[in-house]
């Protein structure tokens, strides 16, 4: 990483030993192997229980969890699992360094990058997507990776099983003001019928599957504490990473959203630019005059990941009403796994999840939250915000 720099930097005076914070890099032919285990009575006040083992104080590590030893995901996705968190740690350390500023004025934005406007790529942008490329391509299990930053998919492995869709460094127009901040990972199985083709048709045509094919999908939470979520179709779990181990511990295990929270996220400064039927939902229910007869809360951080993370674990509903979020890298994982932990994903009219993607930078409004807040936003009917000014902020 210090190519990224103007002058050298010596890393050892910012971080502890590289060993503290980054594991061994792990071989793509065998899952890593444990090196420690730390014991841990409570997190947070309350006790963690281990789902894997008869010693209740053990803590769960991320890979023991989804290895043989834990759900068994397989080996192939054991693997590719270690890849996206050994990135993700590599991400939240460059986050977090007080240089982080320095690799903003020193790395030139190339005119030709797919973003456009203020959502056009940031250099932490575009280092998190080469930390994460350079990690897929290591690992083997990936064919085809299509992230936000790139205007195509790329081939990686004609033999990788599975093809990586993401968002590498969501809310990153928040960092010099150190507000959290996130990455996105959806995973799909290869589509074999498909090998055949032409390499860019088959690569597009992978990174087109509806949301209702993902095998797993992955957010990353950047903040006081960086949080590894993911789910397999079967629940979602909460790891935390352990900065003195360089694991991800479960924390959150069989996360359940409630079922009606009493916050919403969004920016209501926008508030003369919604529909009215957005607009006649948010009064209501901020007045106490929903099905819920309690007055909501508004909680707007600007960060996707940050503000999906709080409704998931307090329940209510996060949601951007403009064409502005983009279906494939954003929308289908985050509605994912909102729906296995109980709740919804929803472009105000249909089911996330049940939309299938045209082009690979398509953009939809977005409505994720708890069961009971989505389907009475639904009710109101027109909630999709057609007029879009043009926001500088």
């Amino acid at each position: 990483m210090l190519s990224y720099y103007s002058t050298p930097i010596k890393l050892t005076s910012i971080f502890p030993p590289k060993s503290c914070i980054f594991p061994p890099k792990p071989n793509k032919l065998s899952p890593p192997t444990k090196v420690y285990k730390p014991k841990m009575s409570s997190f947070g006040g309350f006790s963690i229980k281990s789902q894997l083992s008869n010693n209740n104080n053990d803590s769960i590590t991320l890979i023991e969890y989804v290895g043989k030893s834990g759900i068994n995901v397989g080996d192939d996705l054991v693997i590719l699992i270690d890849h996206l968190q050994y990135a993700s740690k590599k991400i939240a350390a460059i986050v977090a360094s007080p240089f982080n500023s320095r690799v903003h004025q020193s790395i030139e934005v190339s005119a030709d990058n797919s973003g456009f406007g203020r959502d056009s790529p940031k250099p932490l942008d575009i280092v998190s997507n080469e930390i994460i490329l350079s990690s897929l391509q290591k690992s083997g299990k990936v064919a085809v990776v299509a992230s936000e930053e790139n205007d195509a998919p790329i081939w990686l492995a004609d033999d990788g099983p599975f093809v990586v869709v993401m968002d590498p460094l969501d809310g990153s127009r928040n960092i010099d003001a150190s507000i959290p901040t996130g990455t996105i990972f959806g995973v799909y199985n290869r589509l074999v019928e498909l090998d055949n083709f032409p390499e860019e048709e088959k690569a597009m045509l992978n990174s087109l599957q509806s949301g209702s094919k993902l095998v797993a999908a992955v957010y990353v939470l950047y903040s006081s504490a960086t949080i590894f979520c993911v789910t397999f179709g079967s629940g979602v779990h909460s790891f935390t990473l352990d900065h003195s181990t360089g694991d991800f511990i479960l924390t959150h295990p069989s996360i359940k959203i409630p079922s009606r929270g009493q916050i919403y996220s969004v920016n209501d400064a926008r508030y003369f630019d919604w529909p009215e039927g957005l607009r006649k939902y948010i009064d209501t229910v901020r007045q106490g005059k929903g099905k819920y007869p309690k007055k909501y809360s508004a909680r707007y951080i600007c960060s996707l990941v940050a503000d999906f993370h709080r409704t998931l674990l307090y329940g209510g509903i996060a949601m951007n009403p403009r064409d502005h979020l983009r279906l494939i890298y954003e929308a289908n994982p985050l509605s994912y796994i909102a729906e296995q932990a109980g709740g919804k994903g929803s472009n105000g009219k249909n089911r996330i999840l049940s939309i299938q993607p045209v082009k690979l930078h398509q953009r939809l409004p977005l409505f994720l939250g708890s069961p009971d807040d989505i389907e009475e936003l639904e009710s109101y009917g027109d909630v999709q915000q057609k007029v879009n000014p043009g926001y500088d902020v």
